[in-house]
């Protein structure tokens, strides 16, 4: 099993640059990063972790920005966006951000995205929160073939091109991984247009009828990477039994020194396993 982290990169914490080192100095697989363009200030959706919204998620890097500079410094870390809000991004720009960090990082490219929670928020990008699930799927269809066309080509319900020339190209061929992100309302979406699932904190008990669940509508054996994992050993004993690809421990939003002792911490579990 591999091991990650996942954090959110914000103007408050370590900066990417020395993050990365320090994530490929300690032997860490790959690293996740959250999204979120801004926080309505009059926000009525619940947050889904429950109480005070974190100033973490209205503090946050543009993602493909702090991965280039993560992936710059790194070699062979894994550079992800966990998760990248497809509802609230156009697909032929980010399709091109997704292939340039691609290309400059020598194809370590995780594309982790999702759809969201946070209405306000998507509503400010011109989406309607009902049809989001809807807009995400054409959107992910529309960057595939903007990744793999020499002349793309989309016509949909909400995203309508022509032929288009459009590089670079991703190095990984078709195009980098789609990890999903989301609970059981996803997993068509796993099925249909994902290569990974991205569990969010699932507890390894509840962890294994959903795979099997997933599995059985994709009838196919779908890779499960689980994110914003605590360092605790019985979870991570329970997420290797149930075959689970990689395990992405959470590290908070800290200074650089504070962060440094963090990932010391959970580099000493992670070694227990490898």
């Amino acid at each position: 099993m591999k091991f990650g982290i996942s954090s959110f990169i914000t103007d408050q914490g370590i900066r990417p640059a020395p993050l990365g080192t320090a994530l490929e100095e300690r032997a860490f697989d790959s690293l996740f990063i959250a999204e979120h363009t801004h926080i309505p200030a009059d926000r009525r959706t619940p947050y889904p972790g429950g109480g005070e919204l974190p100033d973490i998620y209205y503090r946050t890097l543009d993602p493909f920005v702090a991965l280039t500079a993560v992936g710059v410094v790194t070699q062979r870390l894994l550079l992800g966006t966990g998760i990248a809000l497809i509802p609230q991004r156009d697909p032929i720009t980010t399709a091109k951000e997704v292939a340039s960090l691609d290309l400059v990082s020598g194809g370590r490219v995780i594309f982790g995205i999702g759809v969201g929670w946070n209405r306000e928020e998507m509503s400010n990008h011109g989406t309607d929160p009902s049809t989001r699930g809807r807009l995400t799927d054409e959107r992910l269809l529309a960057m595939r073939e903007l990744w793999t066309q020499e002349r793309a080509e989309f016509h949909g319900e909400f995203v309508n091109f022509d032929p288009v020339f459009a590089w670079p190209k991703p190095v990984q061929r078709p195009h980098p991984p789609i990890y999903v992100g989301g609970g059981e309302k996803a997993f068509p979406r796993v099925a249909r247009l994902g290569d990974a699932w991205l569990a969010n904190s699932v507890p390894a008990e509840e962890l294994g009828p959903q795979i099997e669940r997933l599995r059985a509508l994709a009838n196919r054996d779908v890779p499960v990477t689980v994110y914003a994992v605590p360092g605790d050993p019985a979870q991570i004993e329970g997420y290797m039994r149930l075959g689970v690809e990689q395990v992405l421990f959470y590290l908070p939003t800290l200074p650089e020194q504070e962060t440094l002792e963090h990932l010391d911490r959970l580099a000493d579990v992670a070694a227990r396993y490898h």
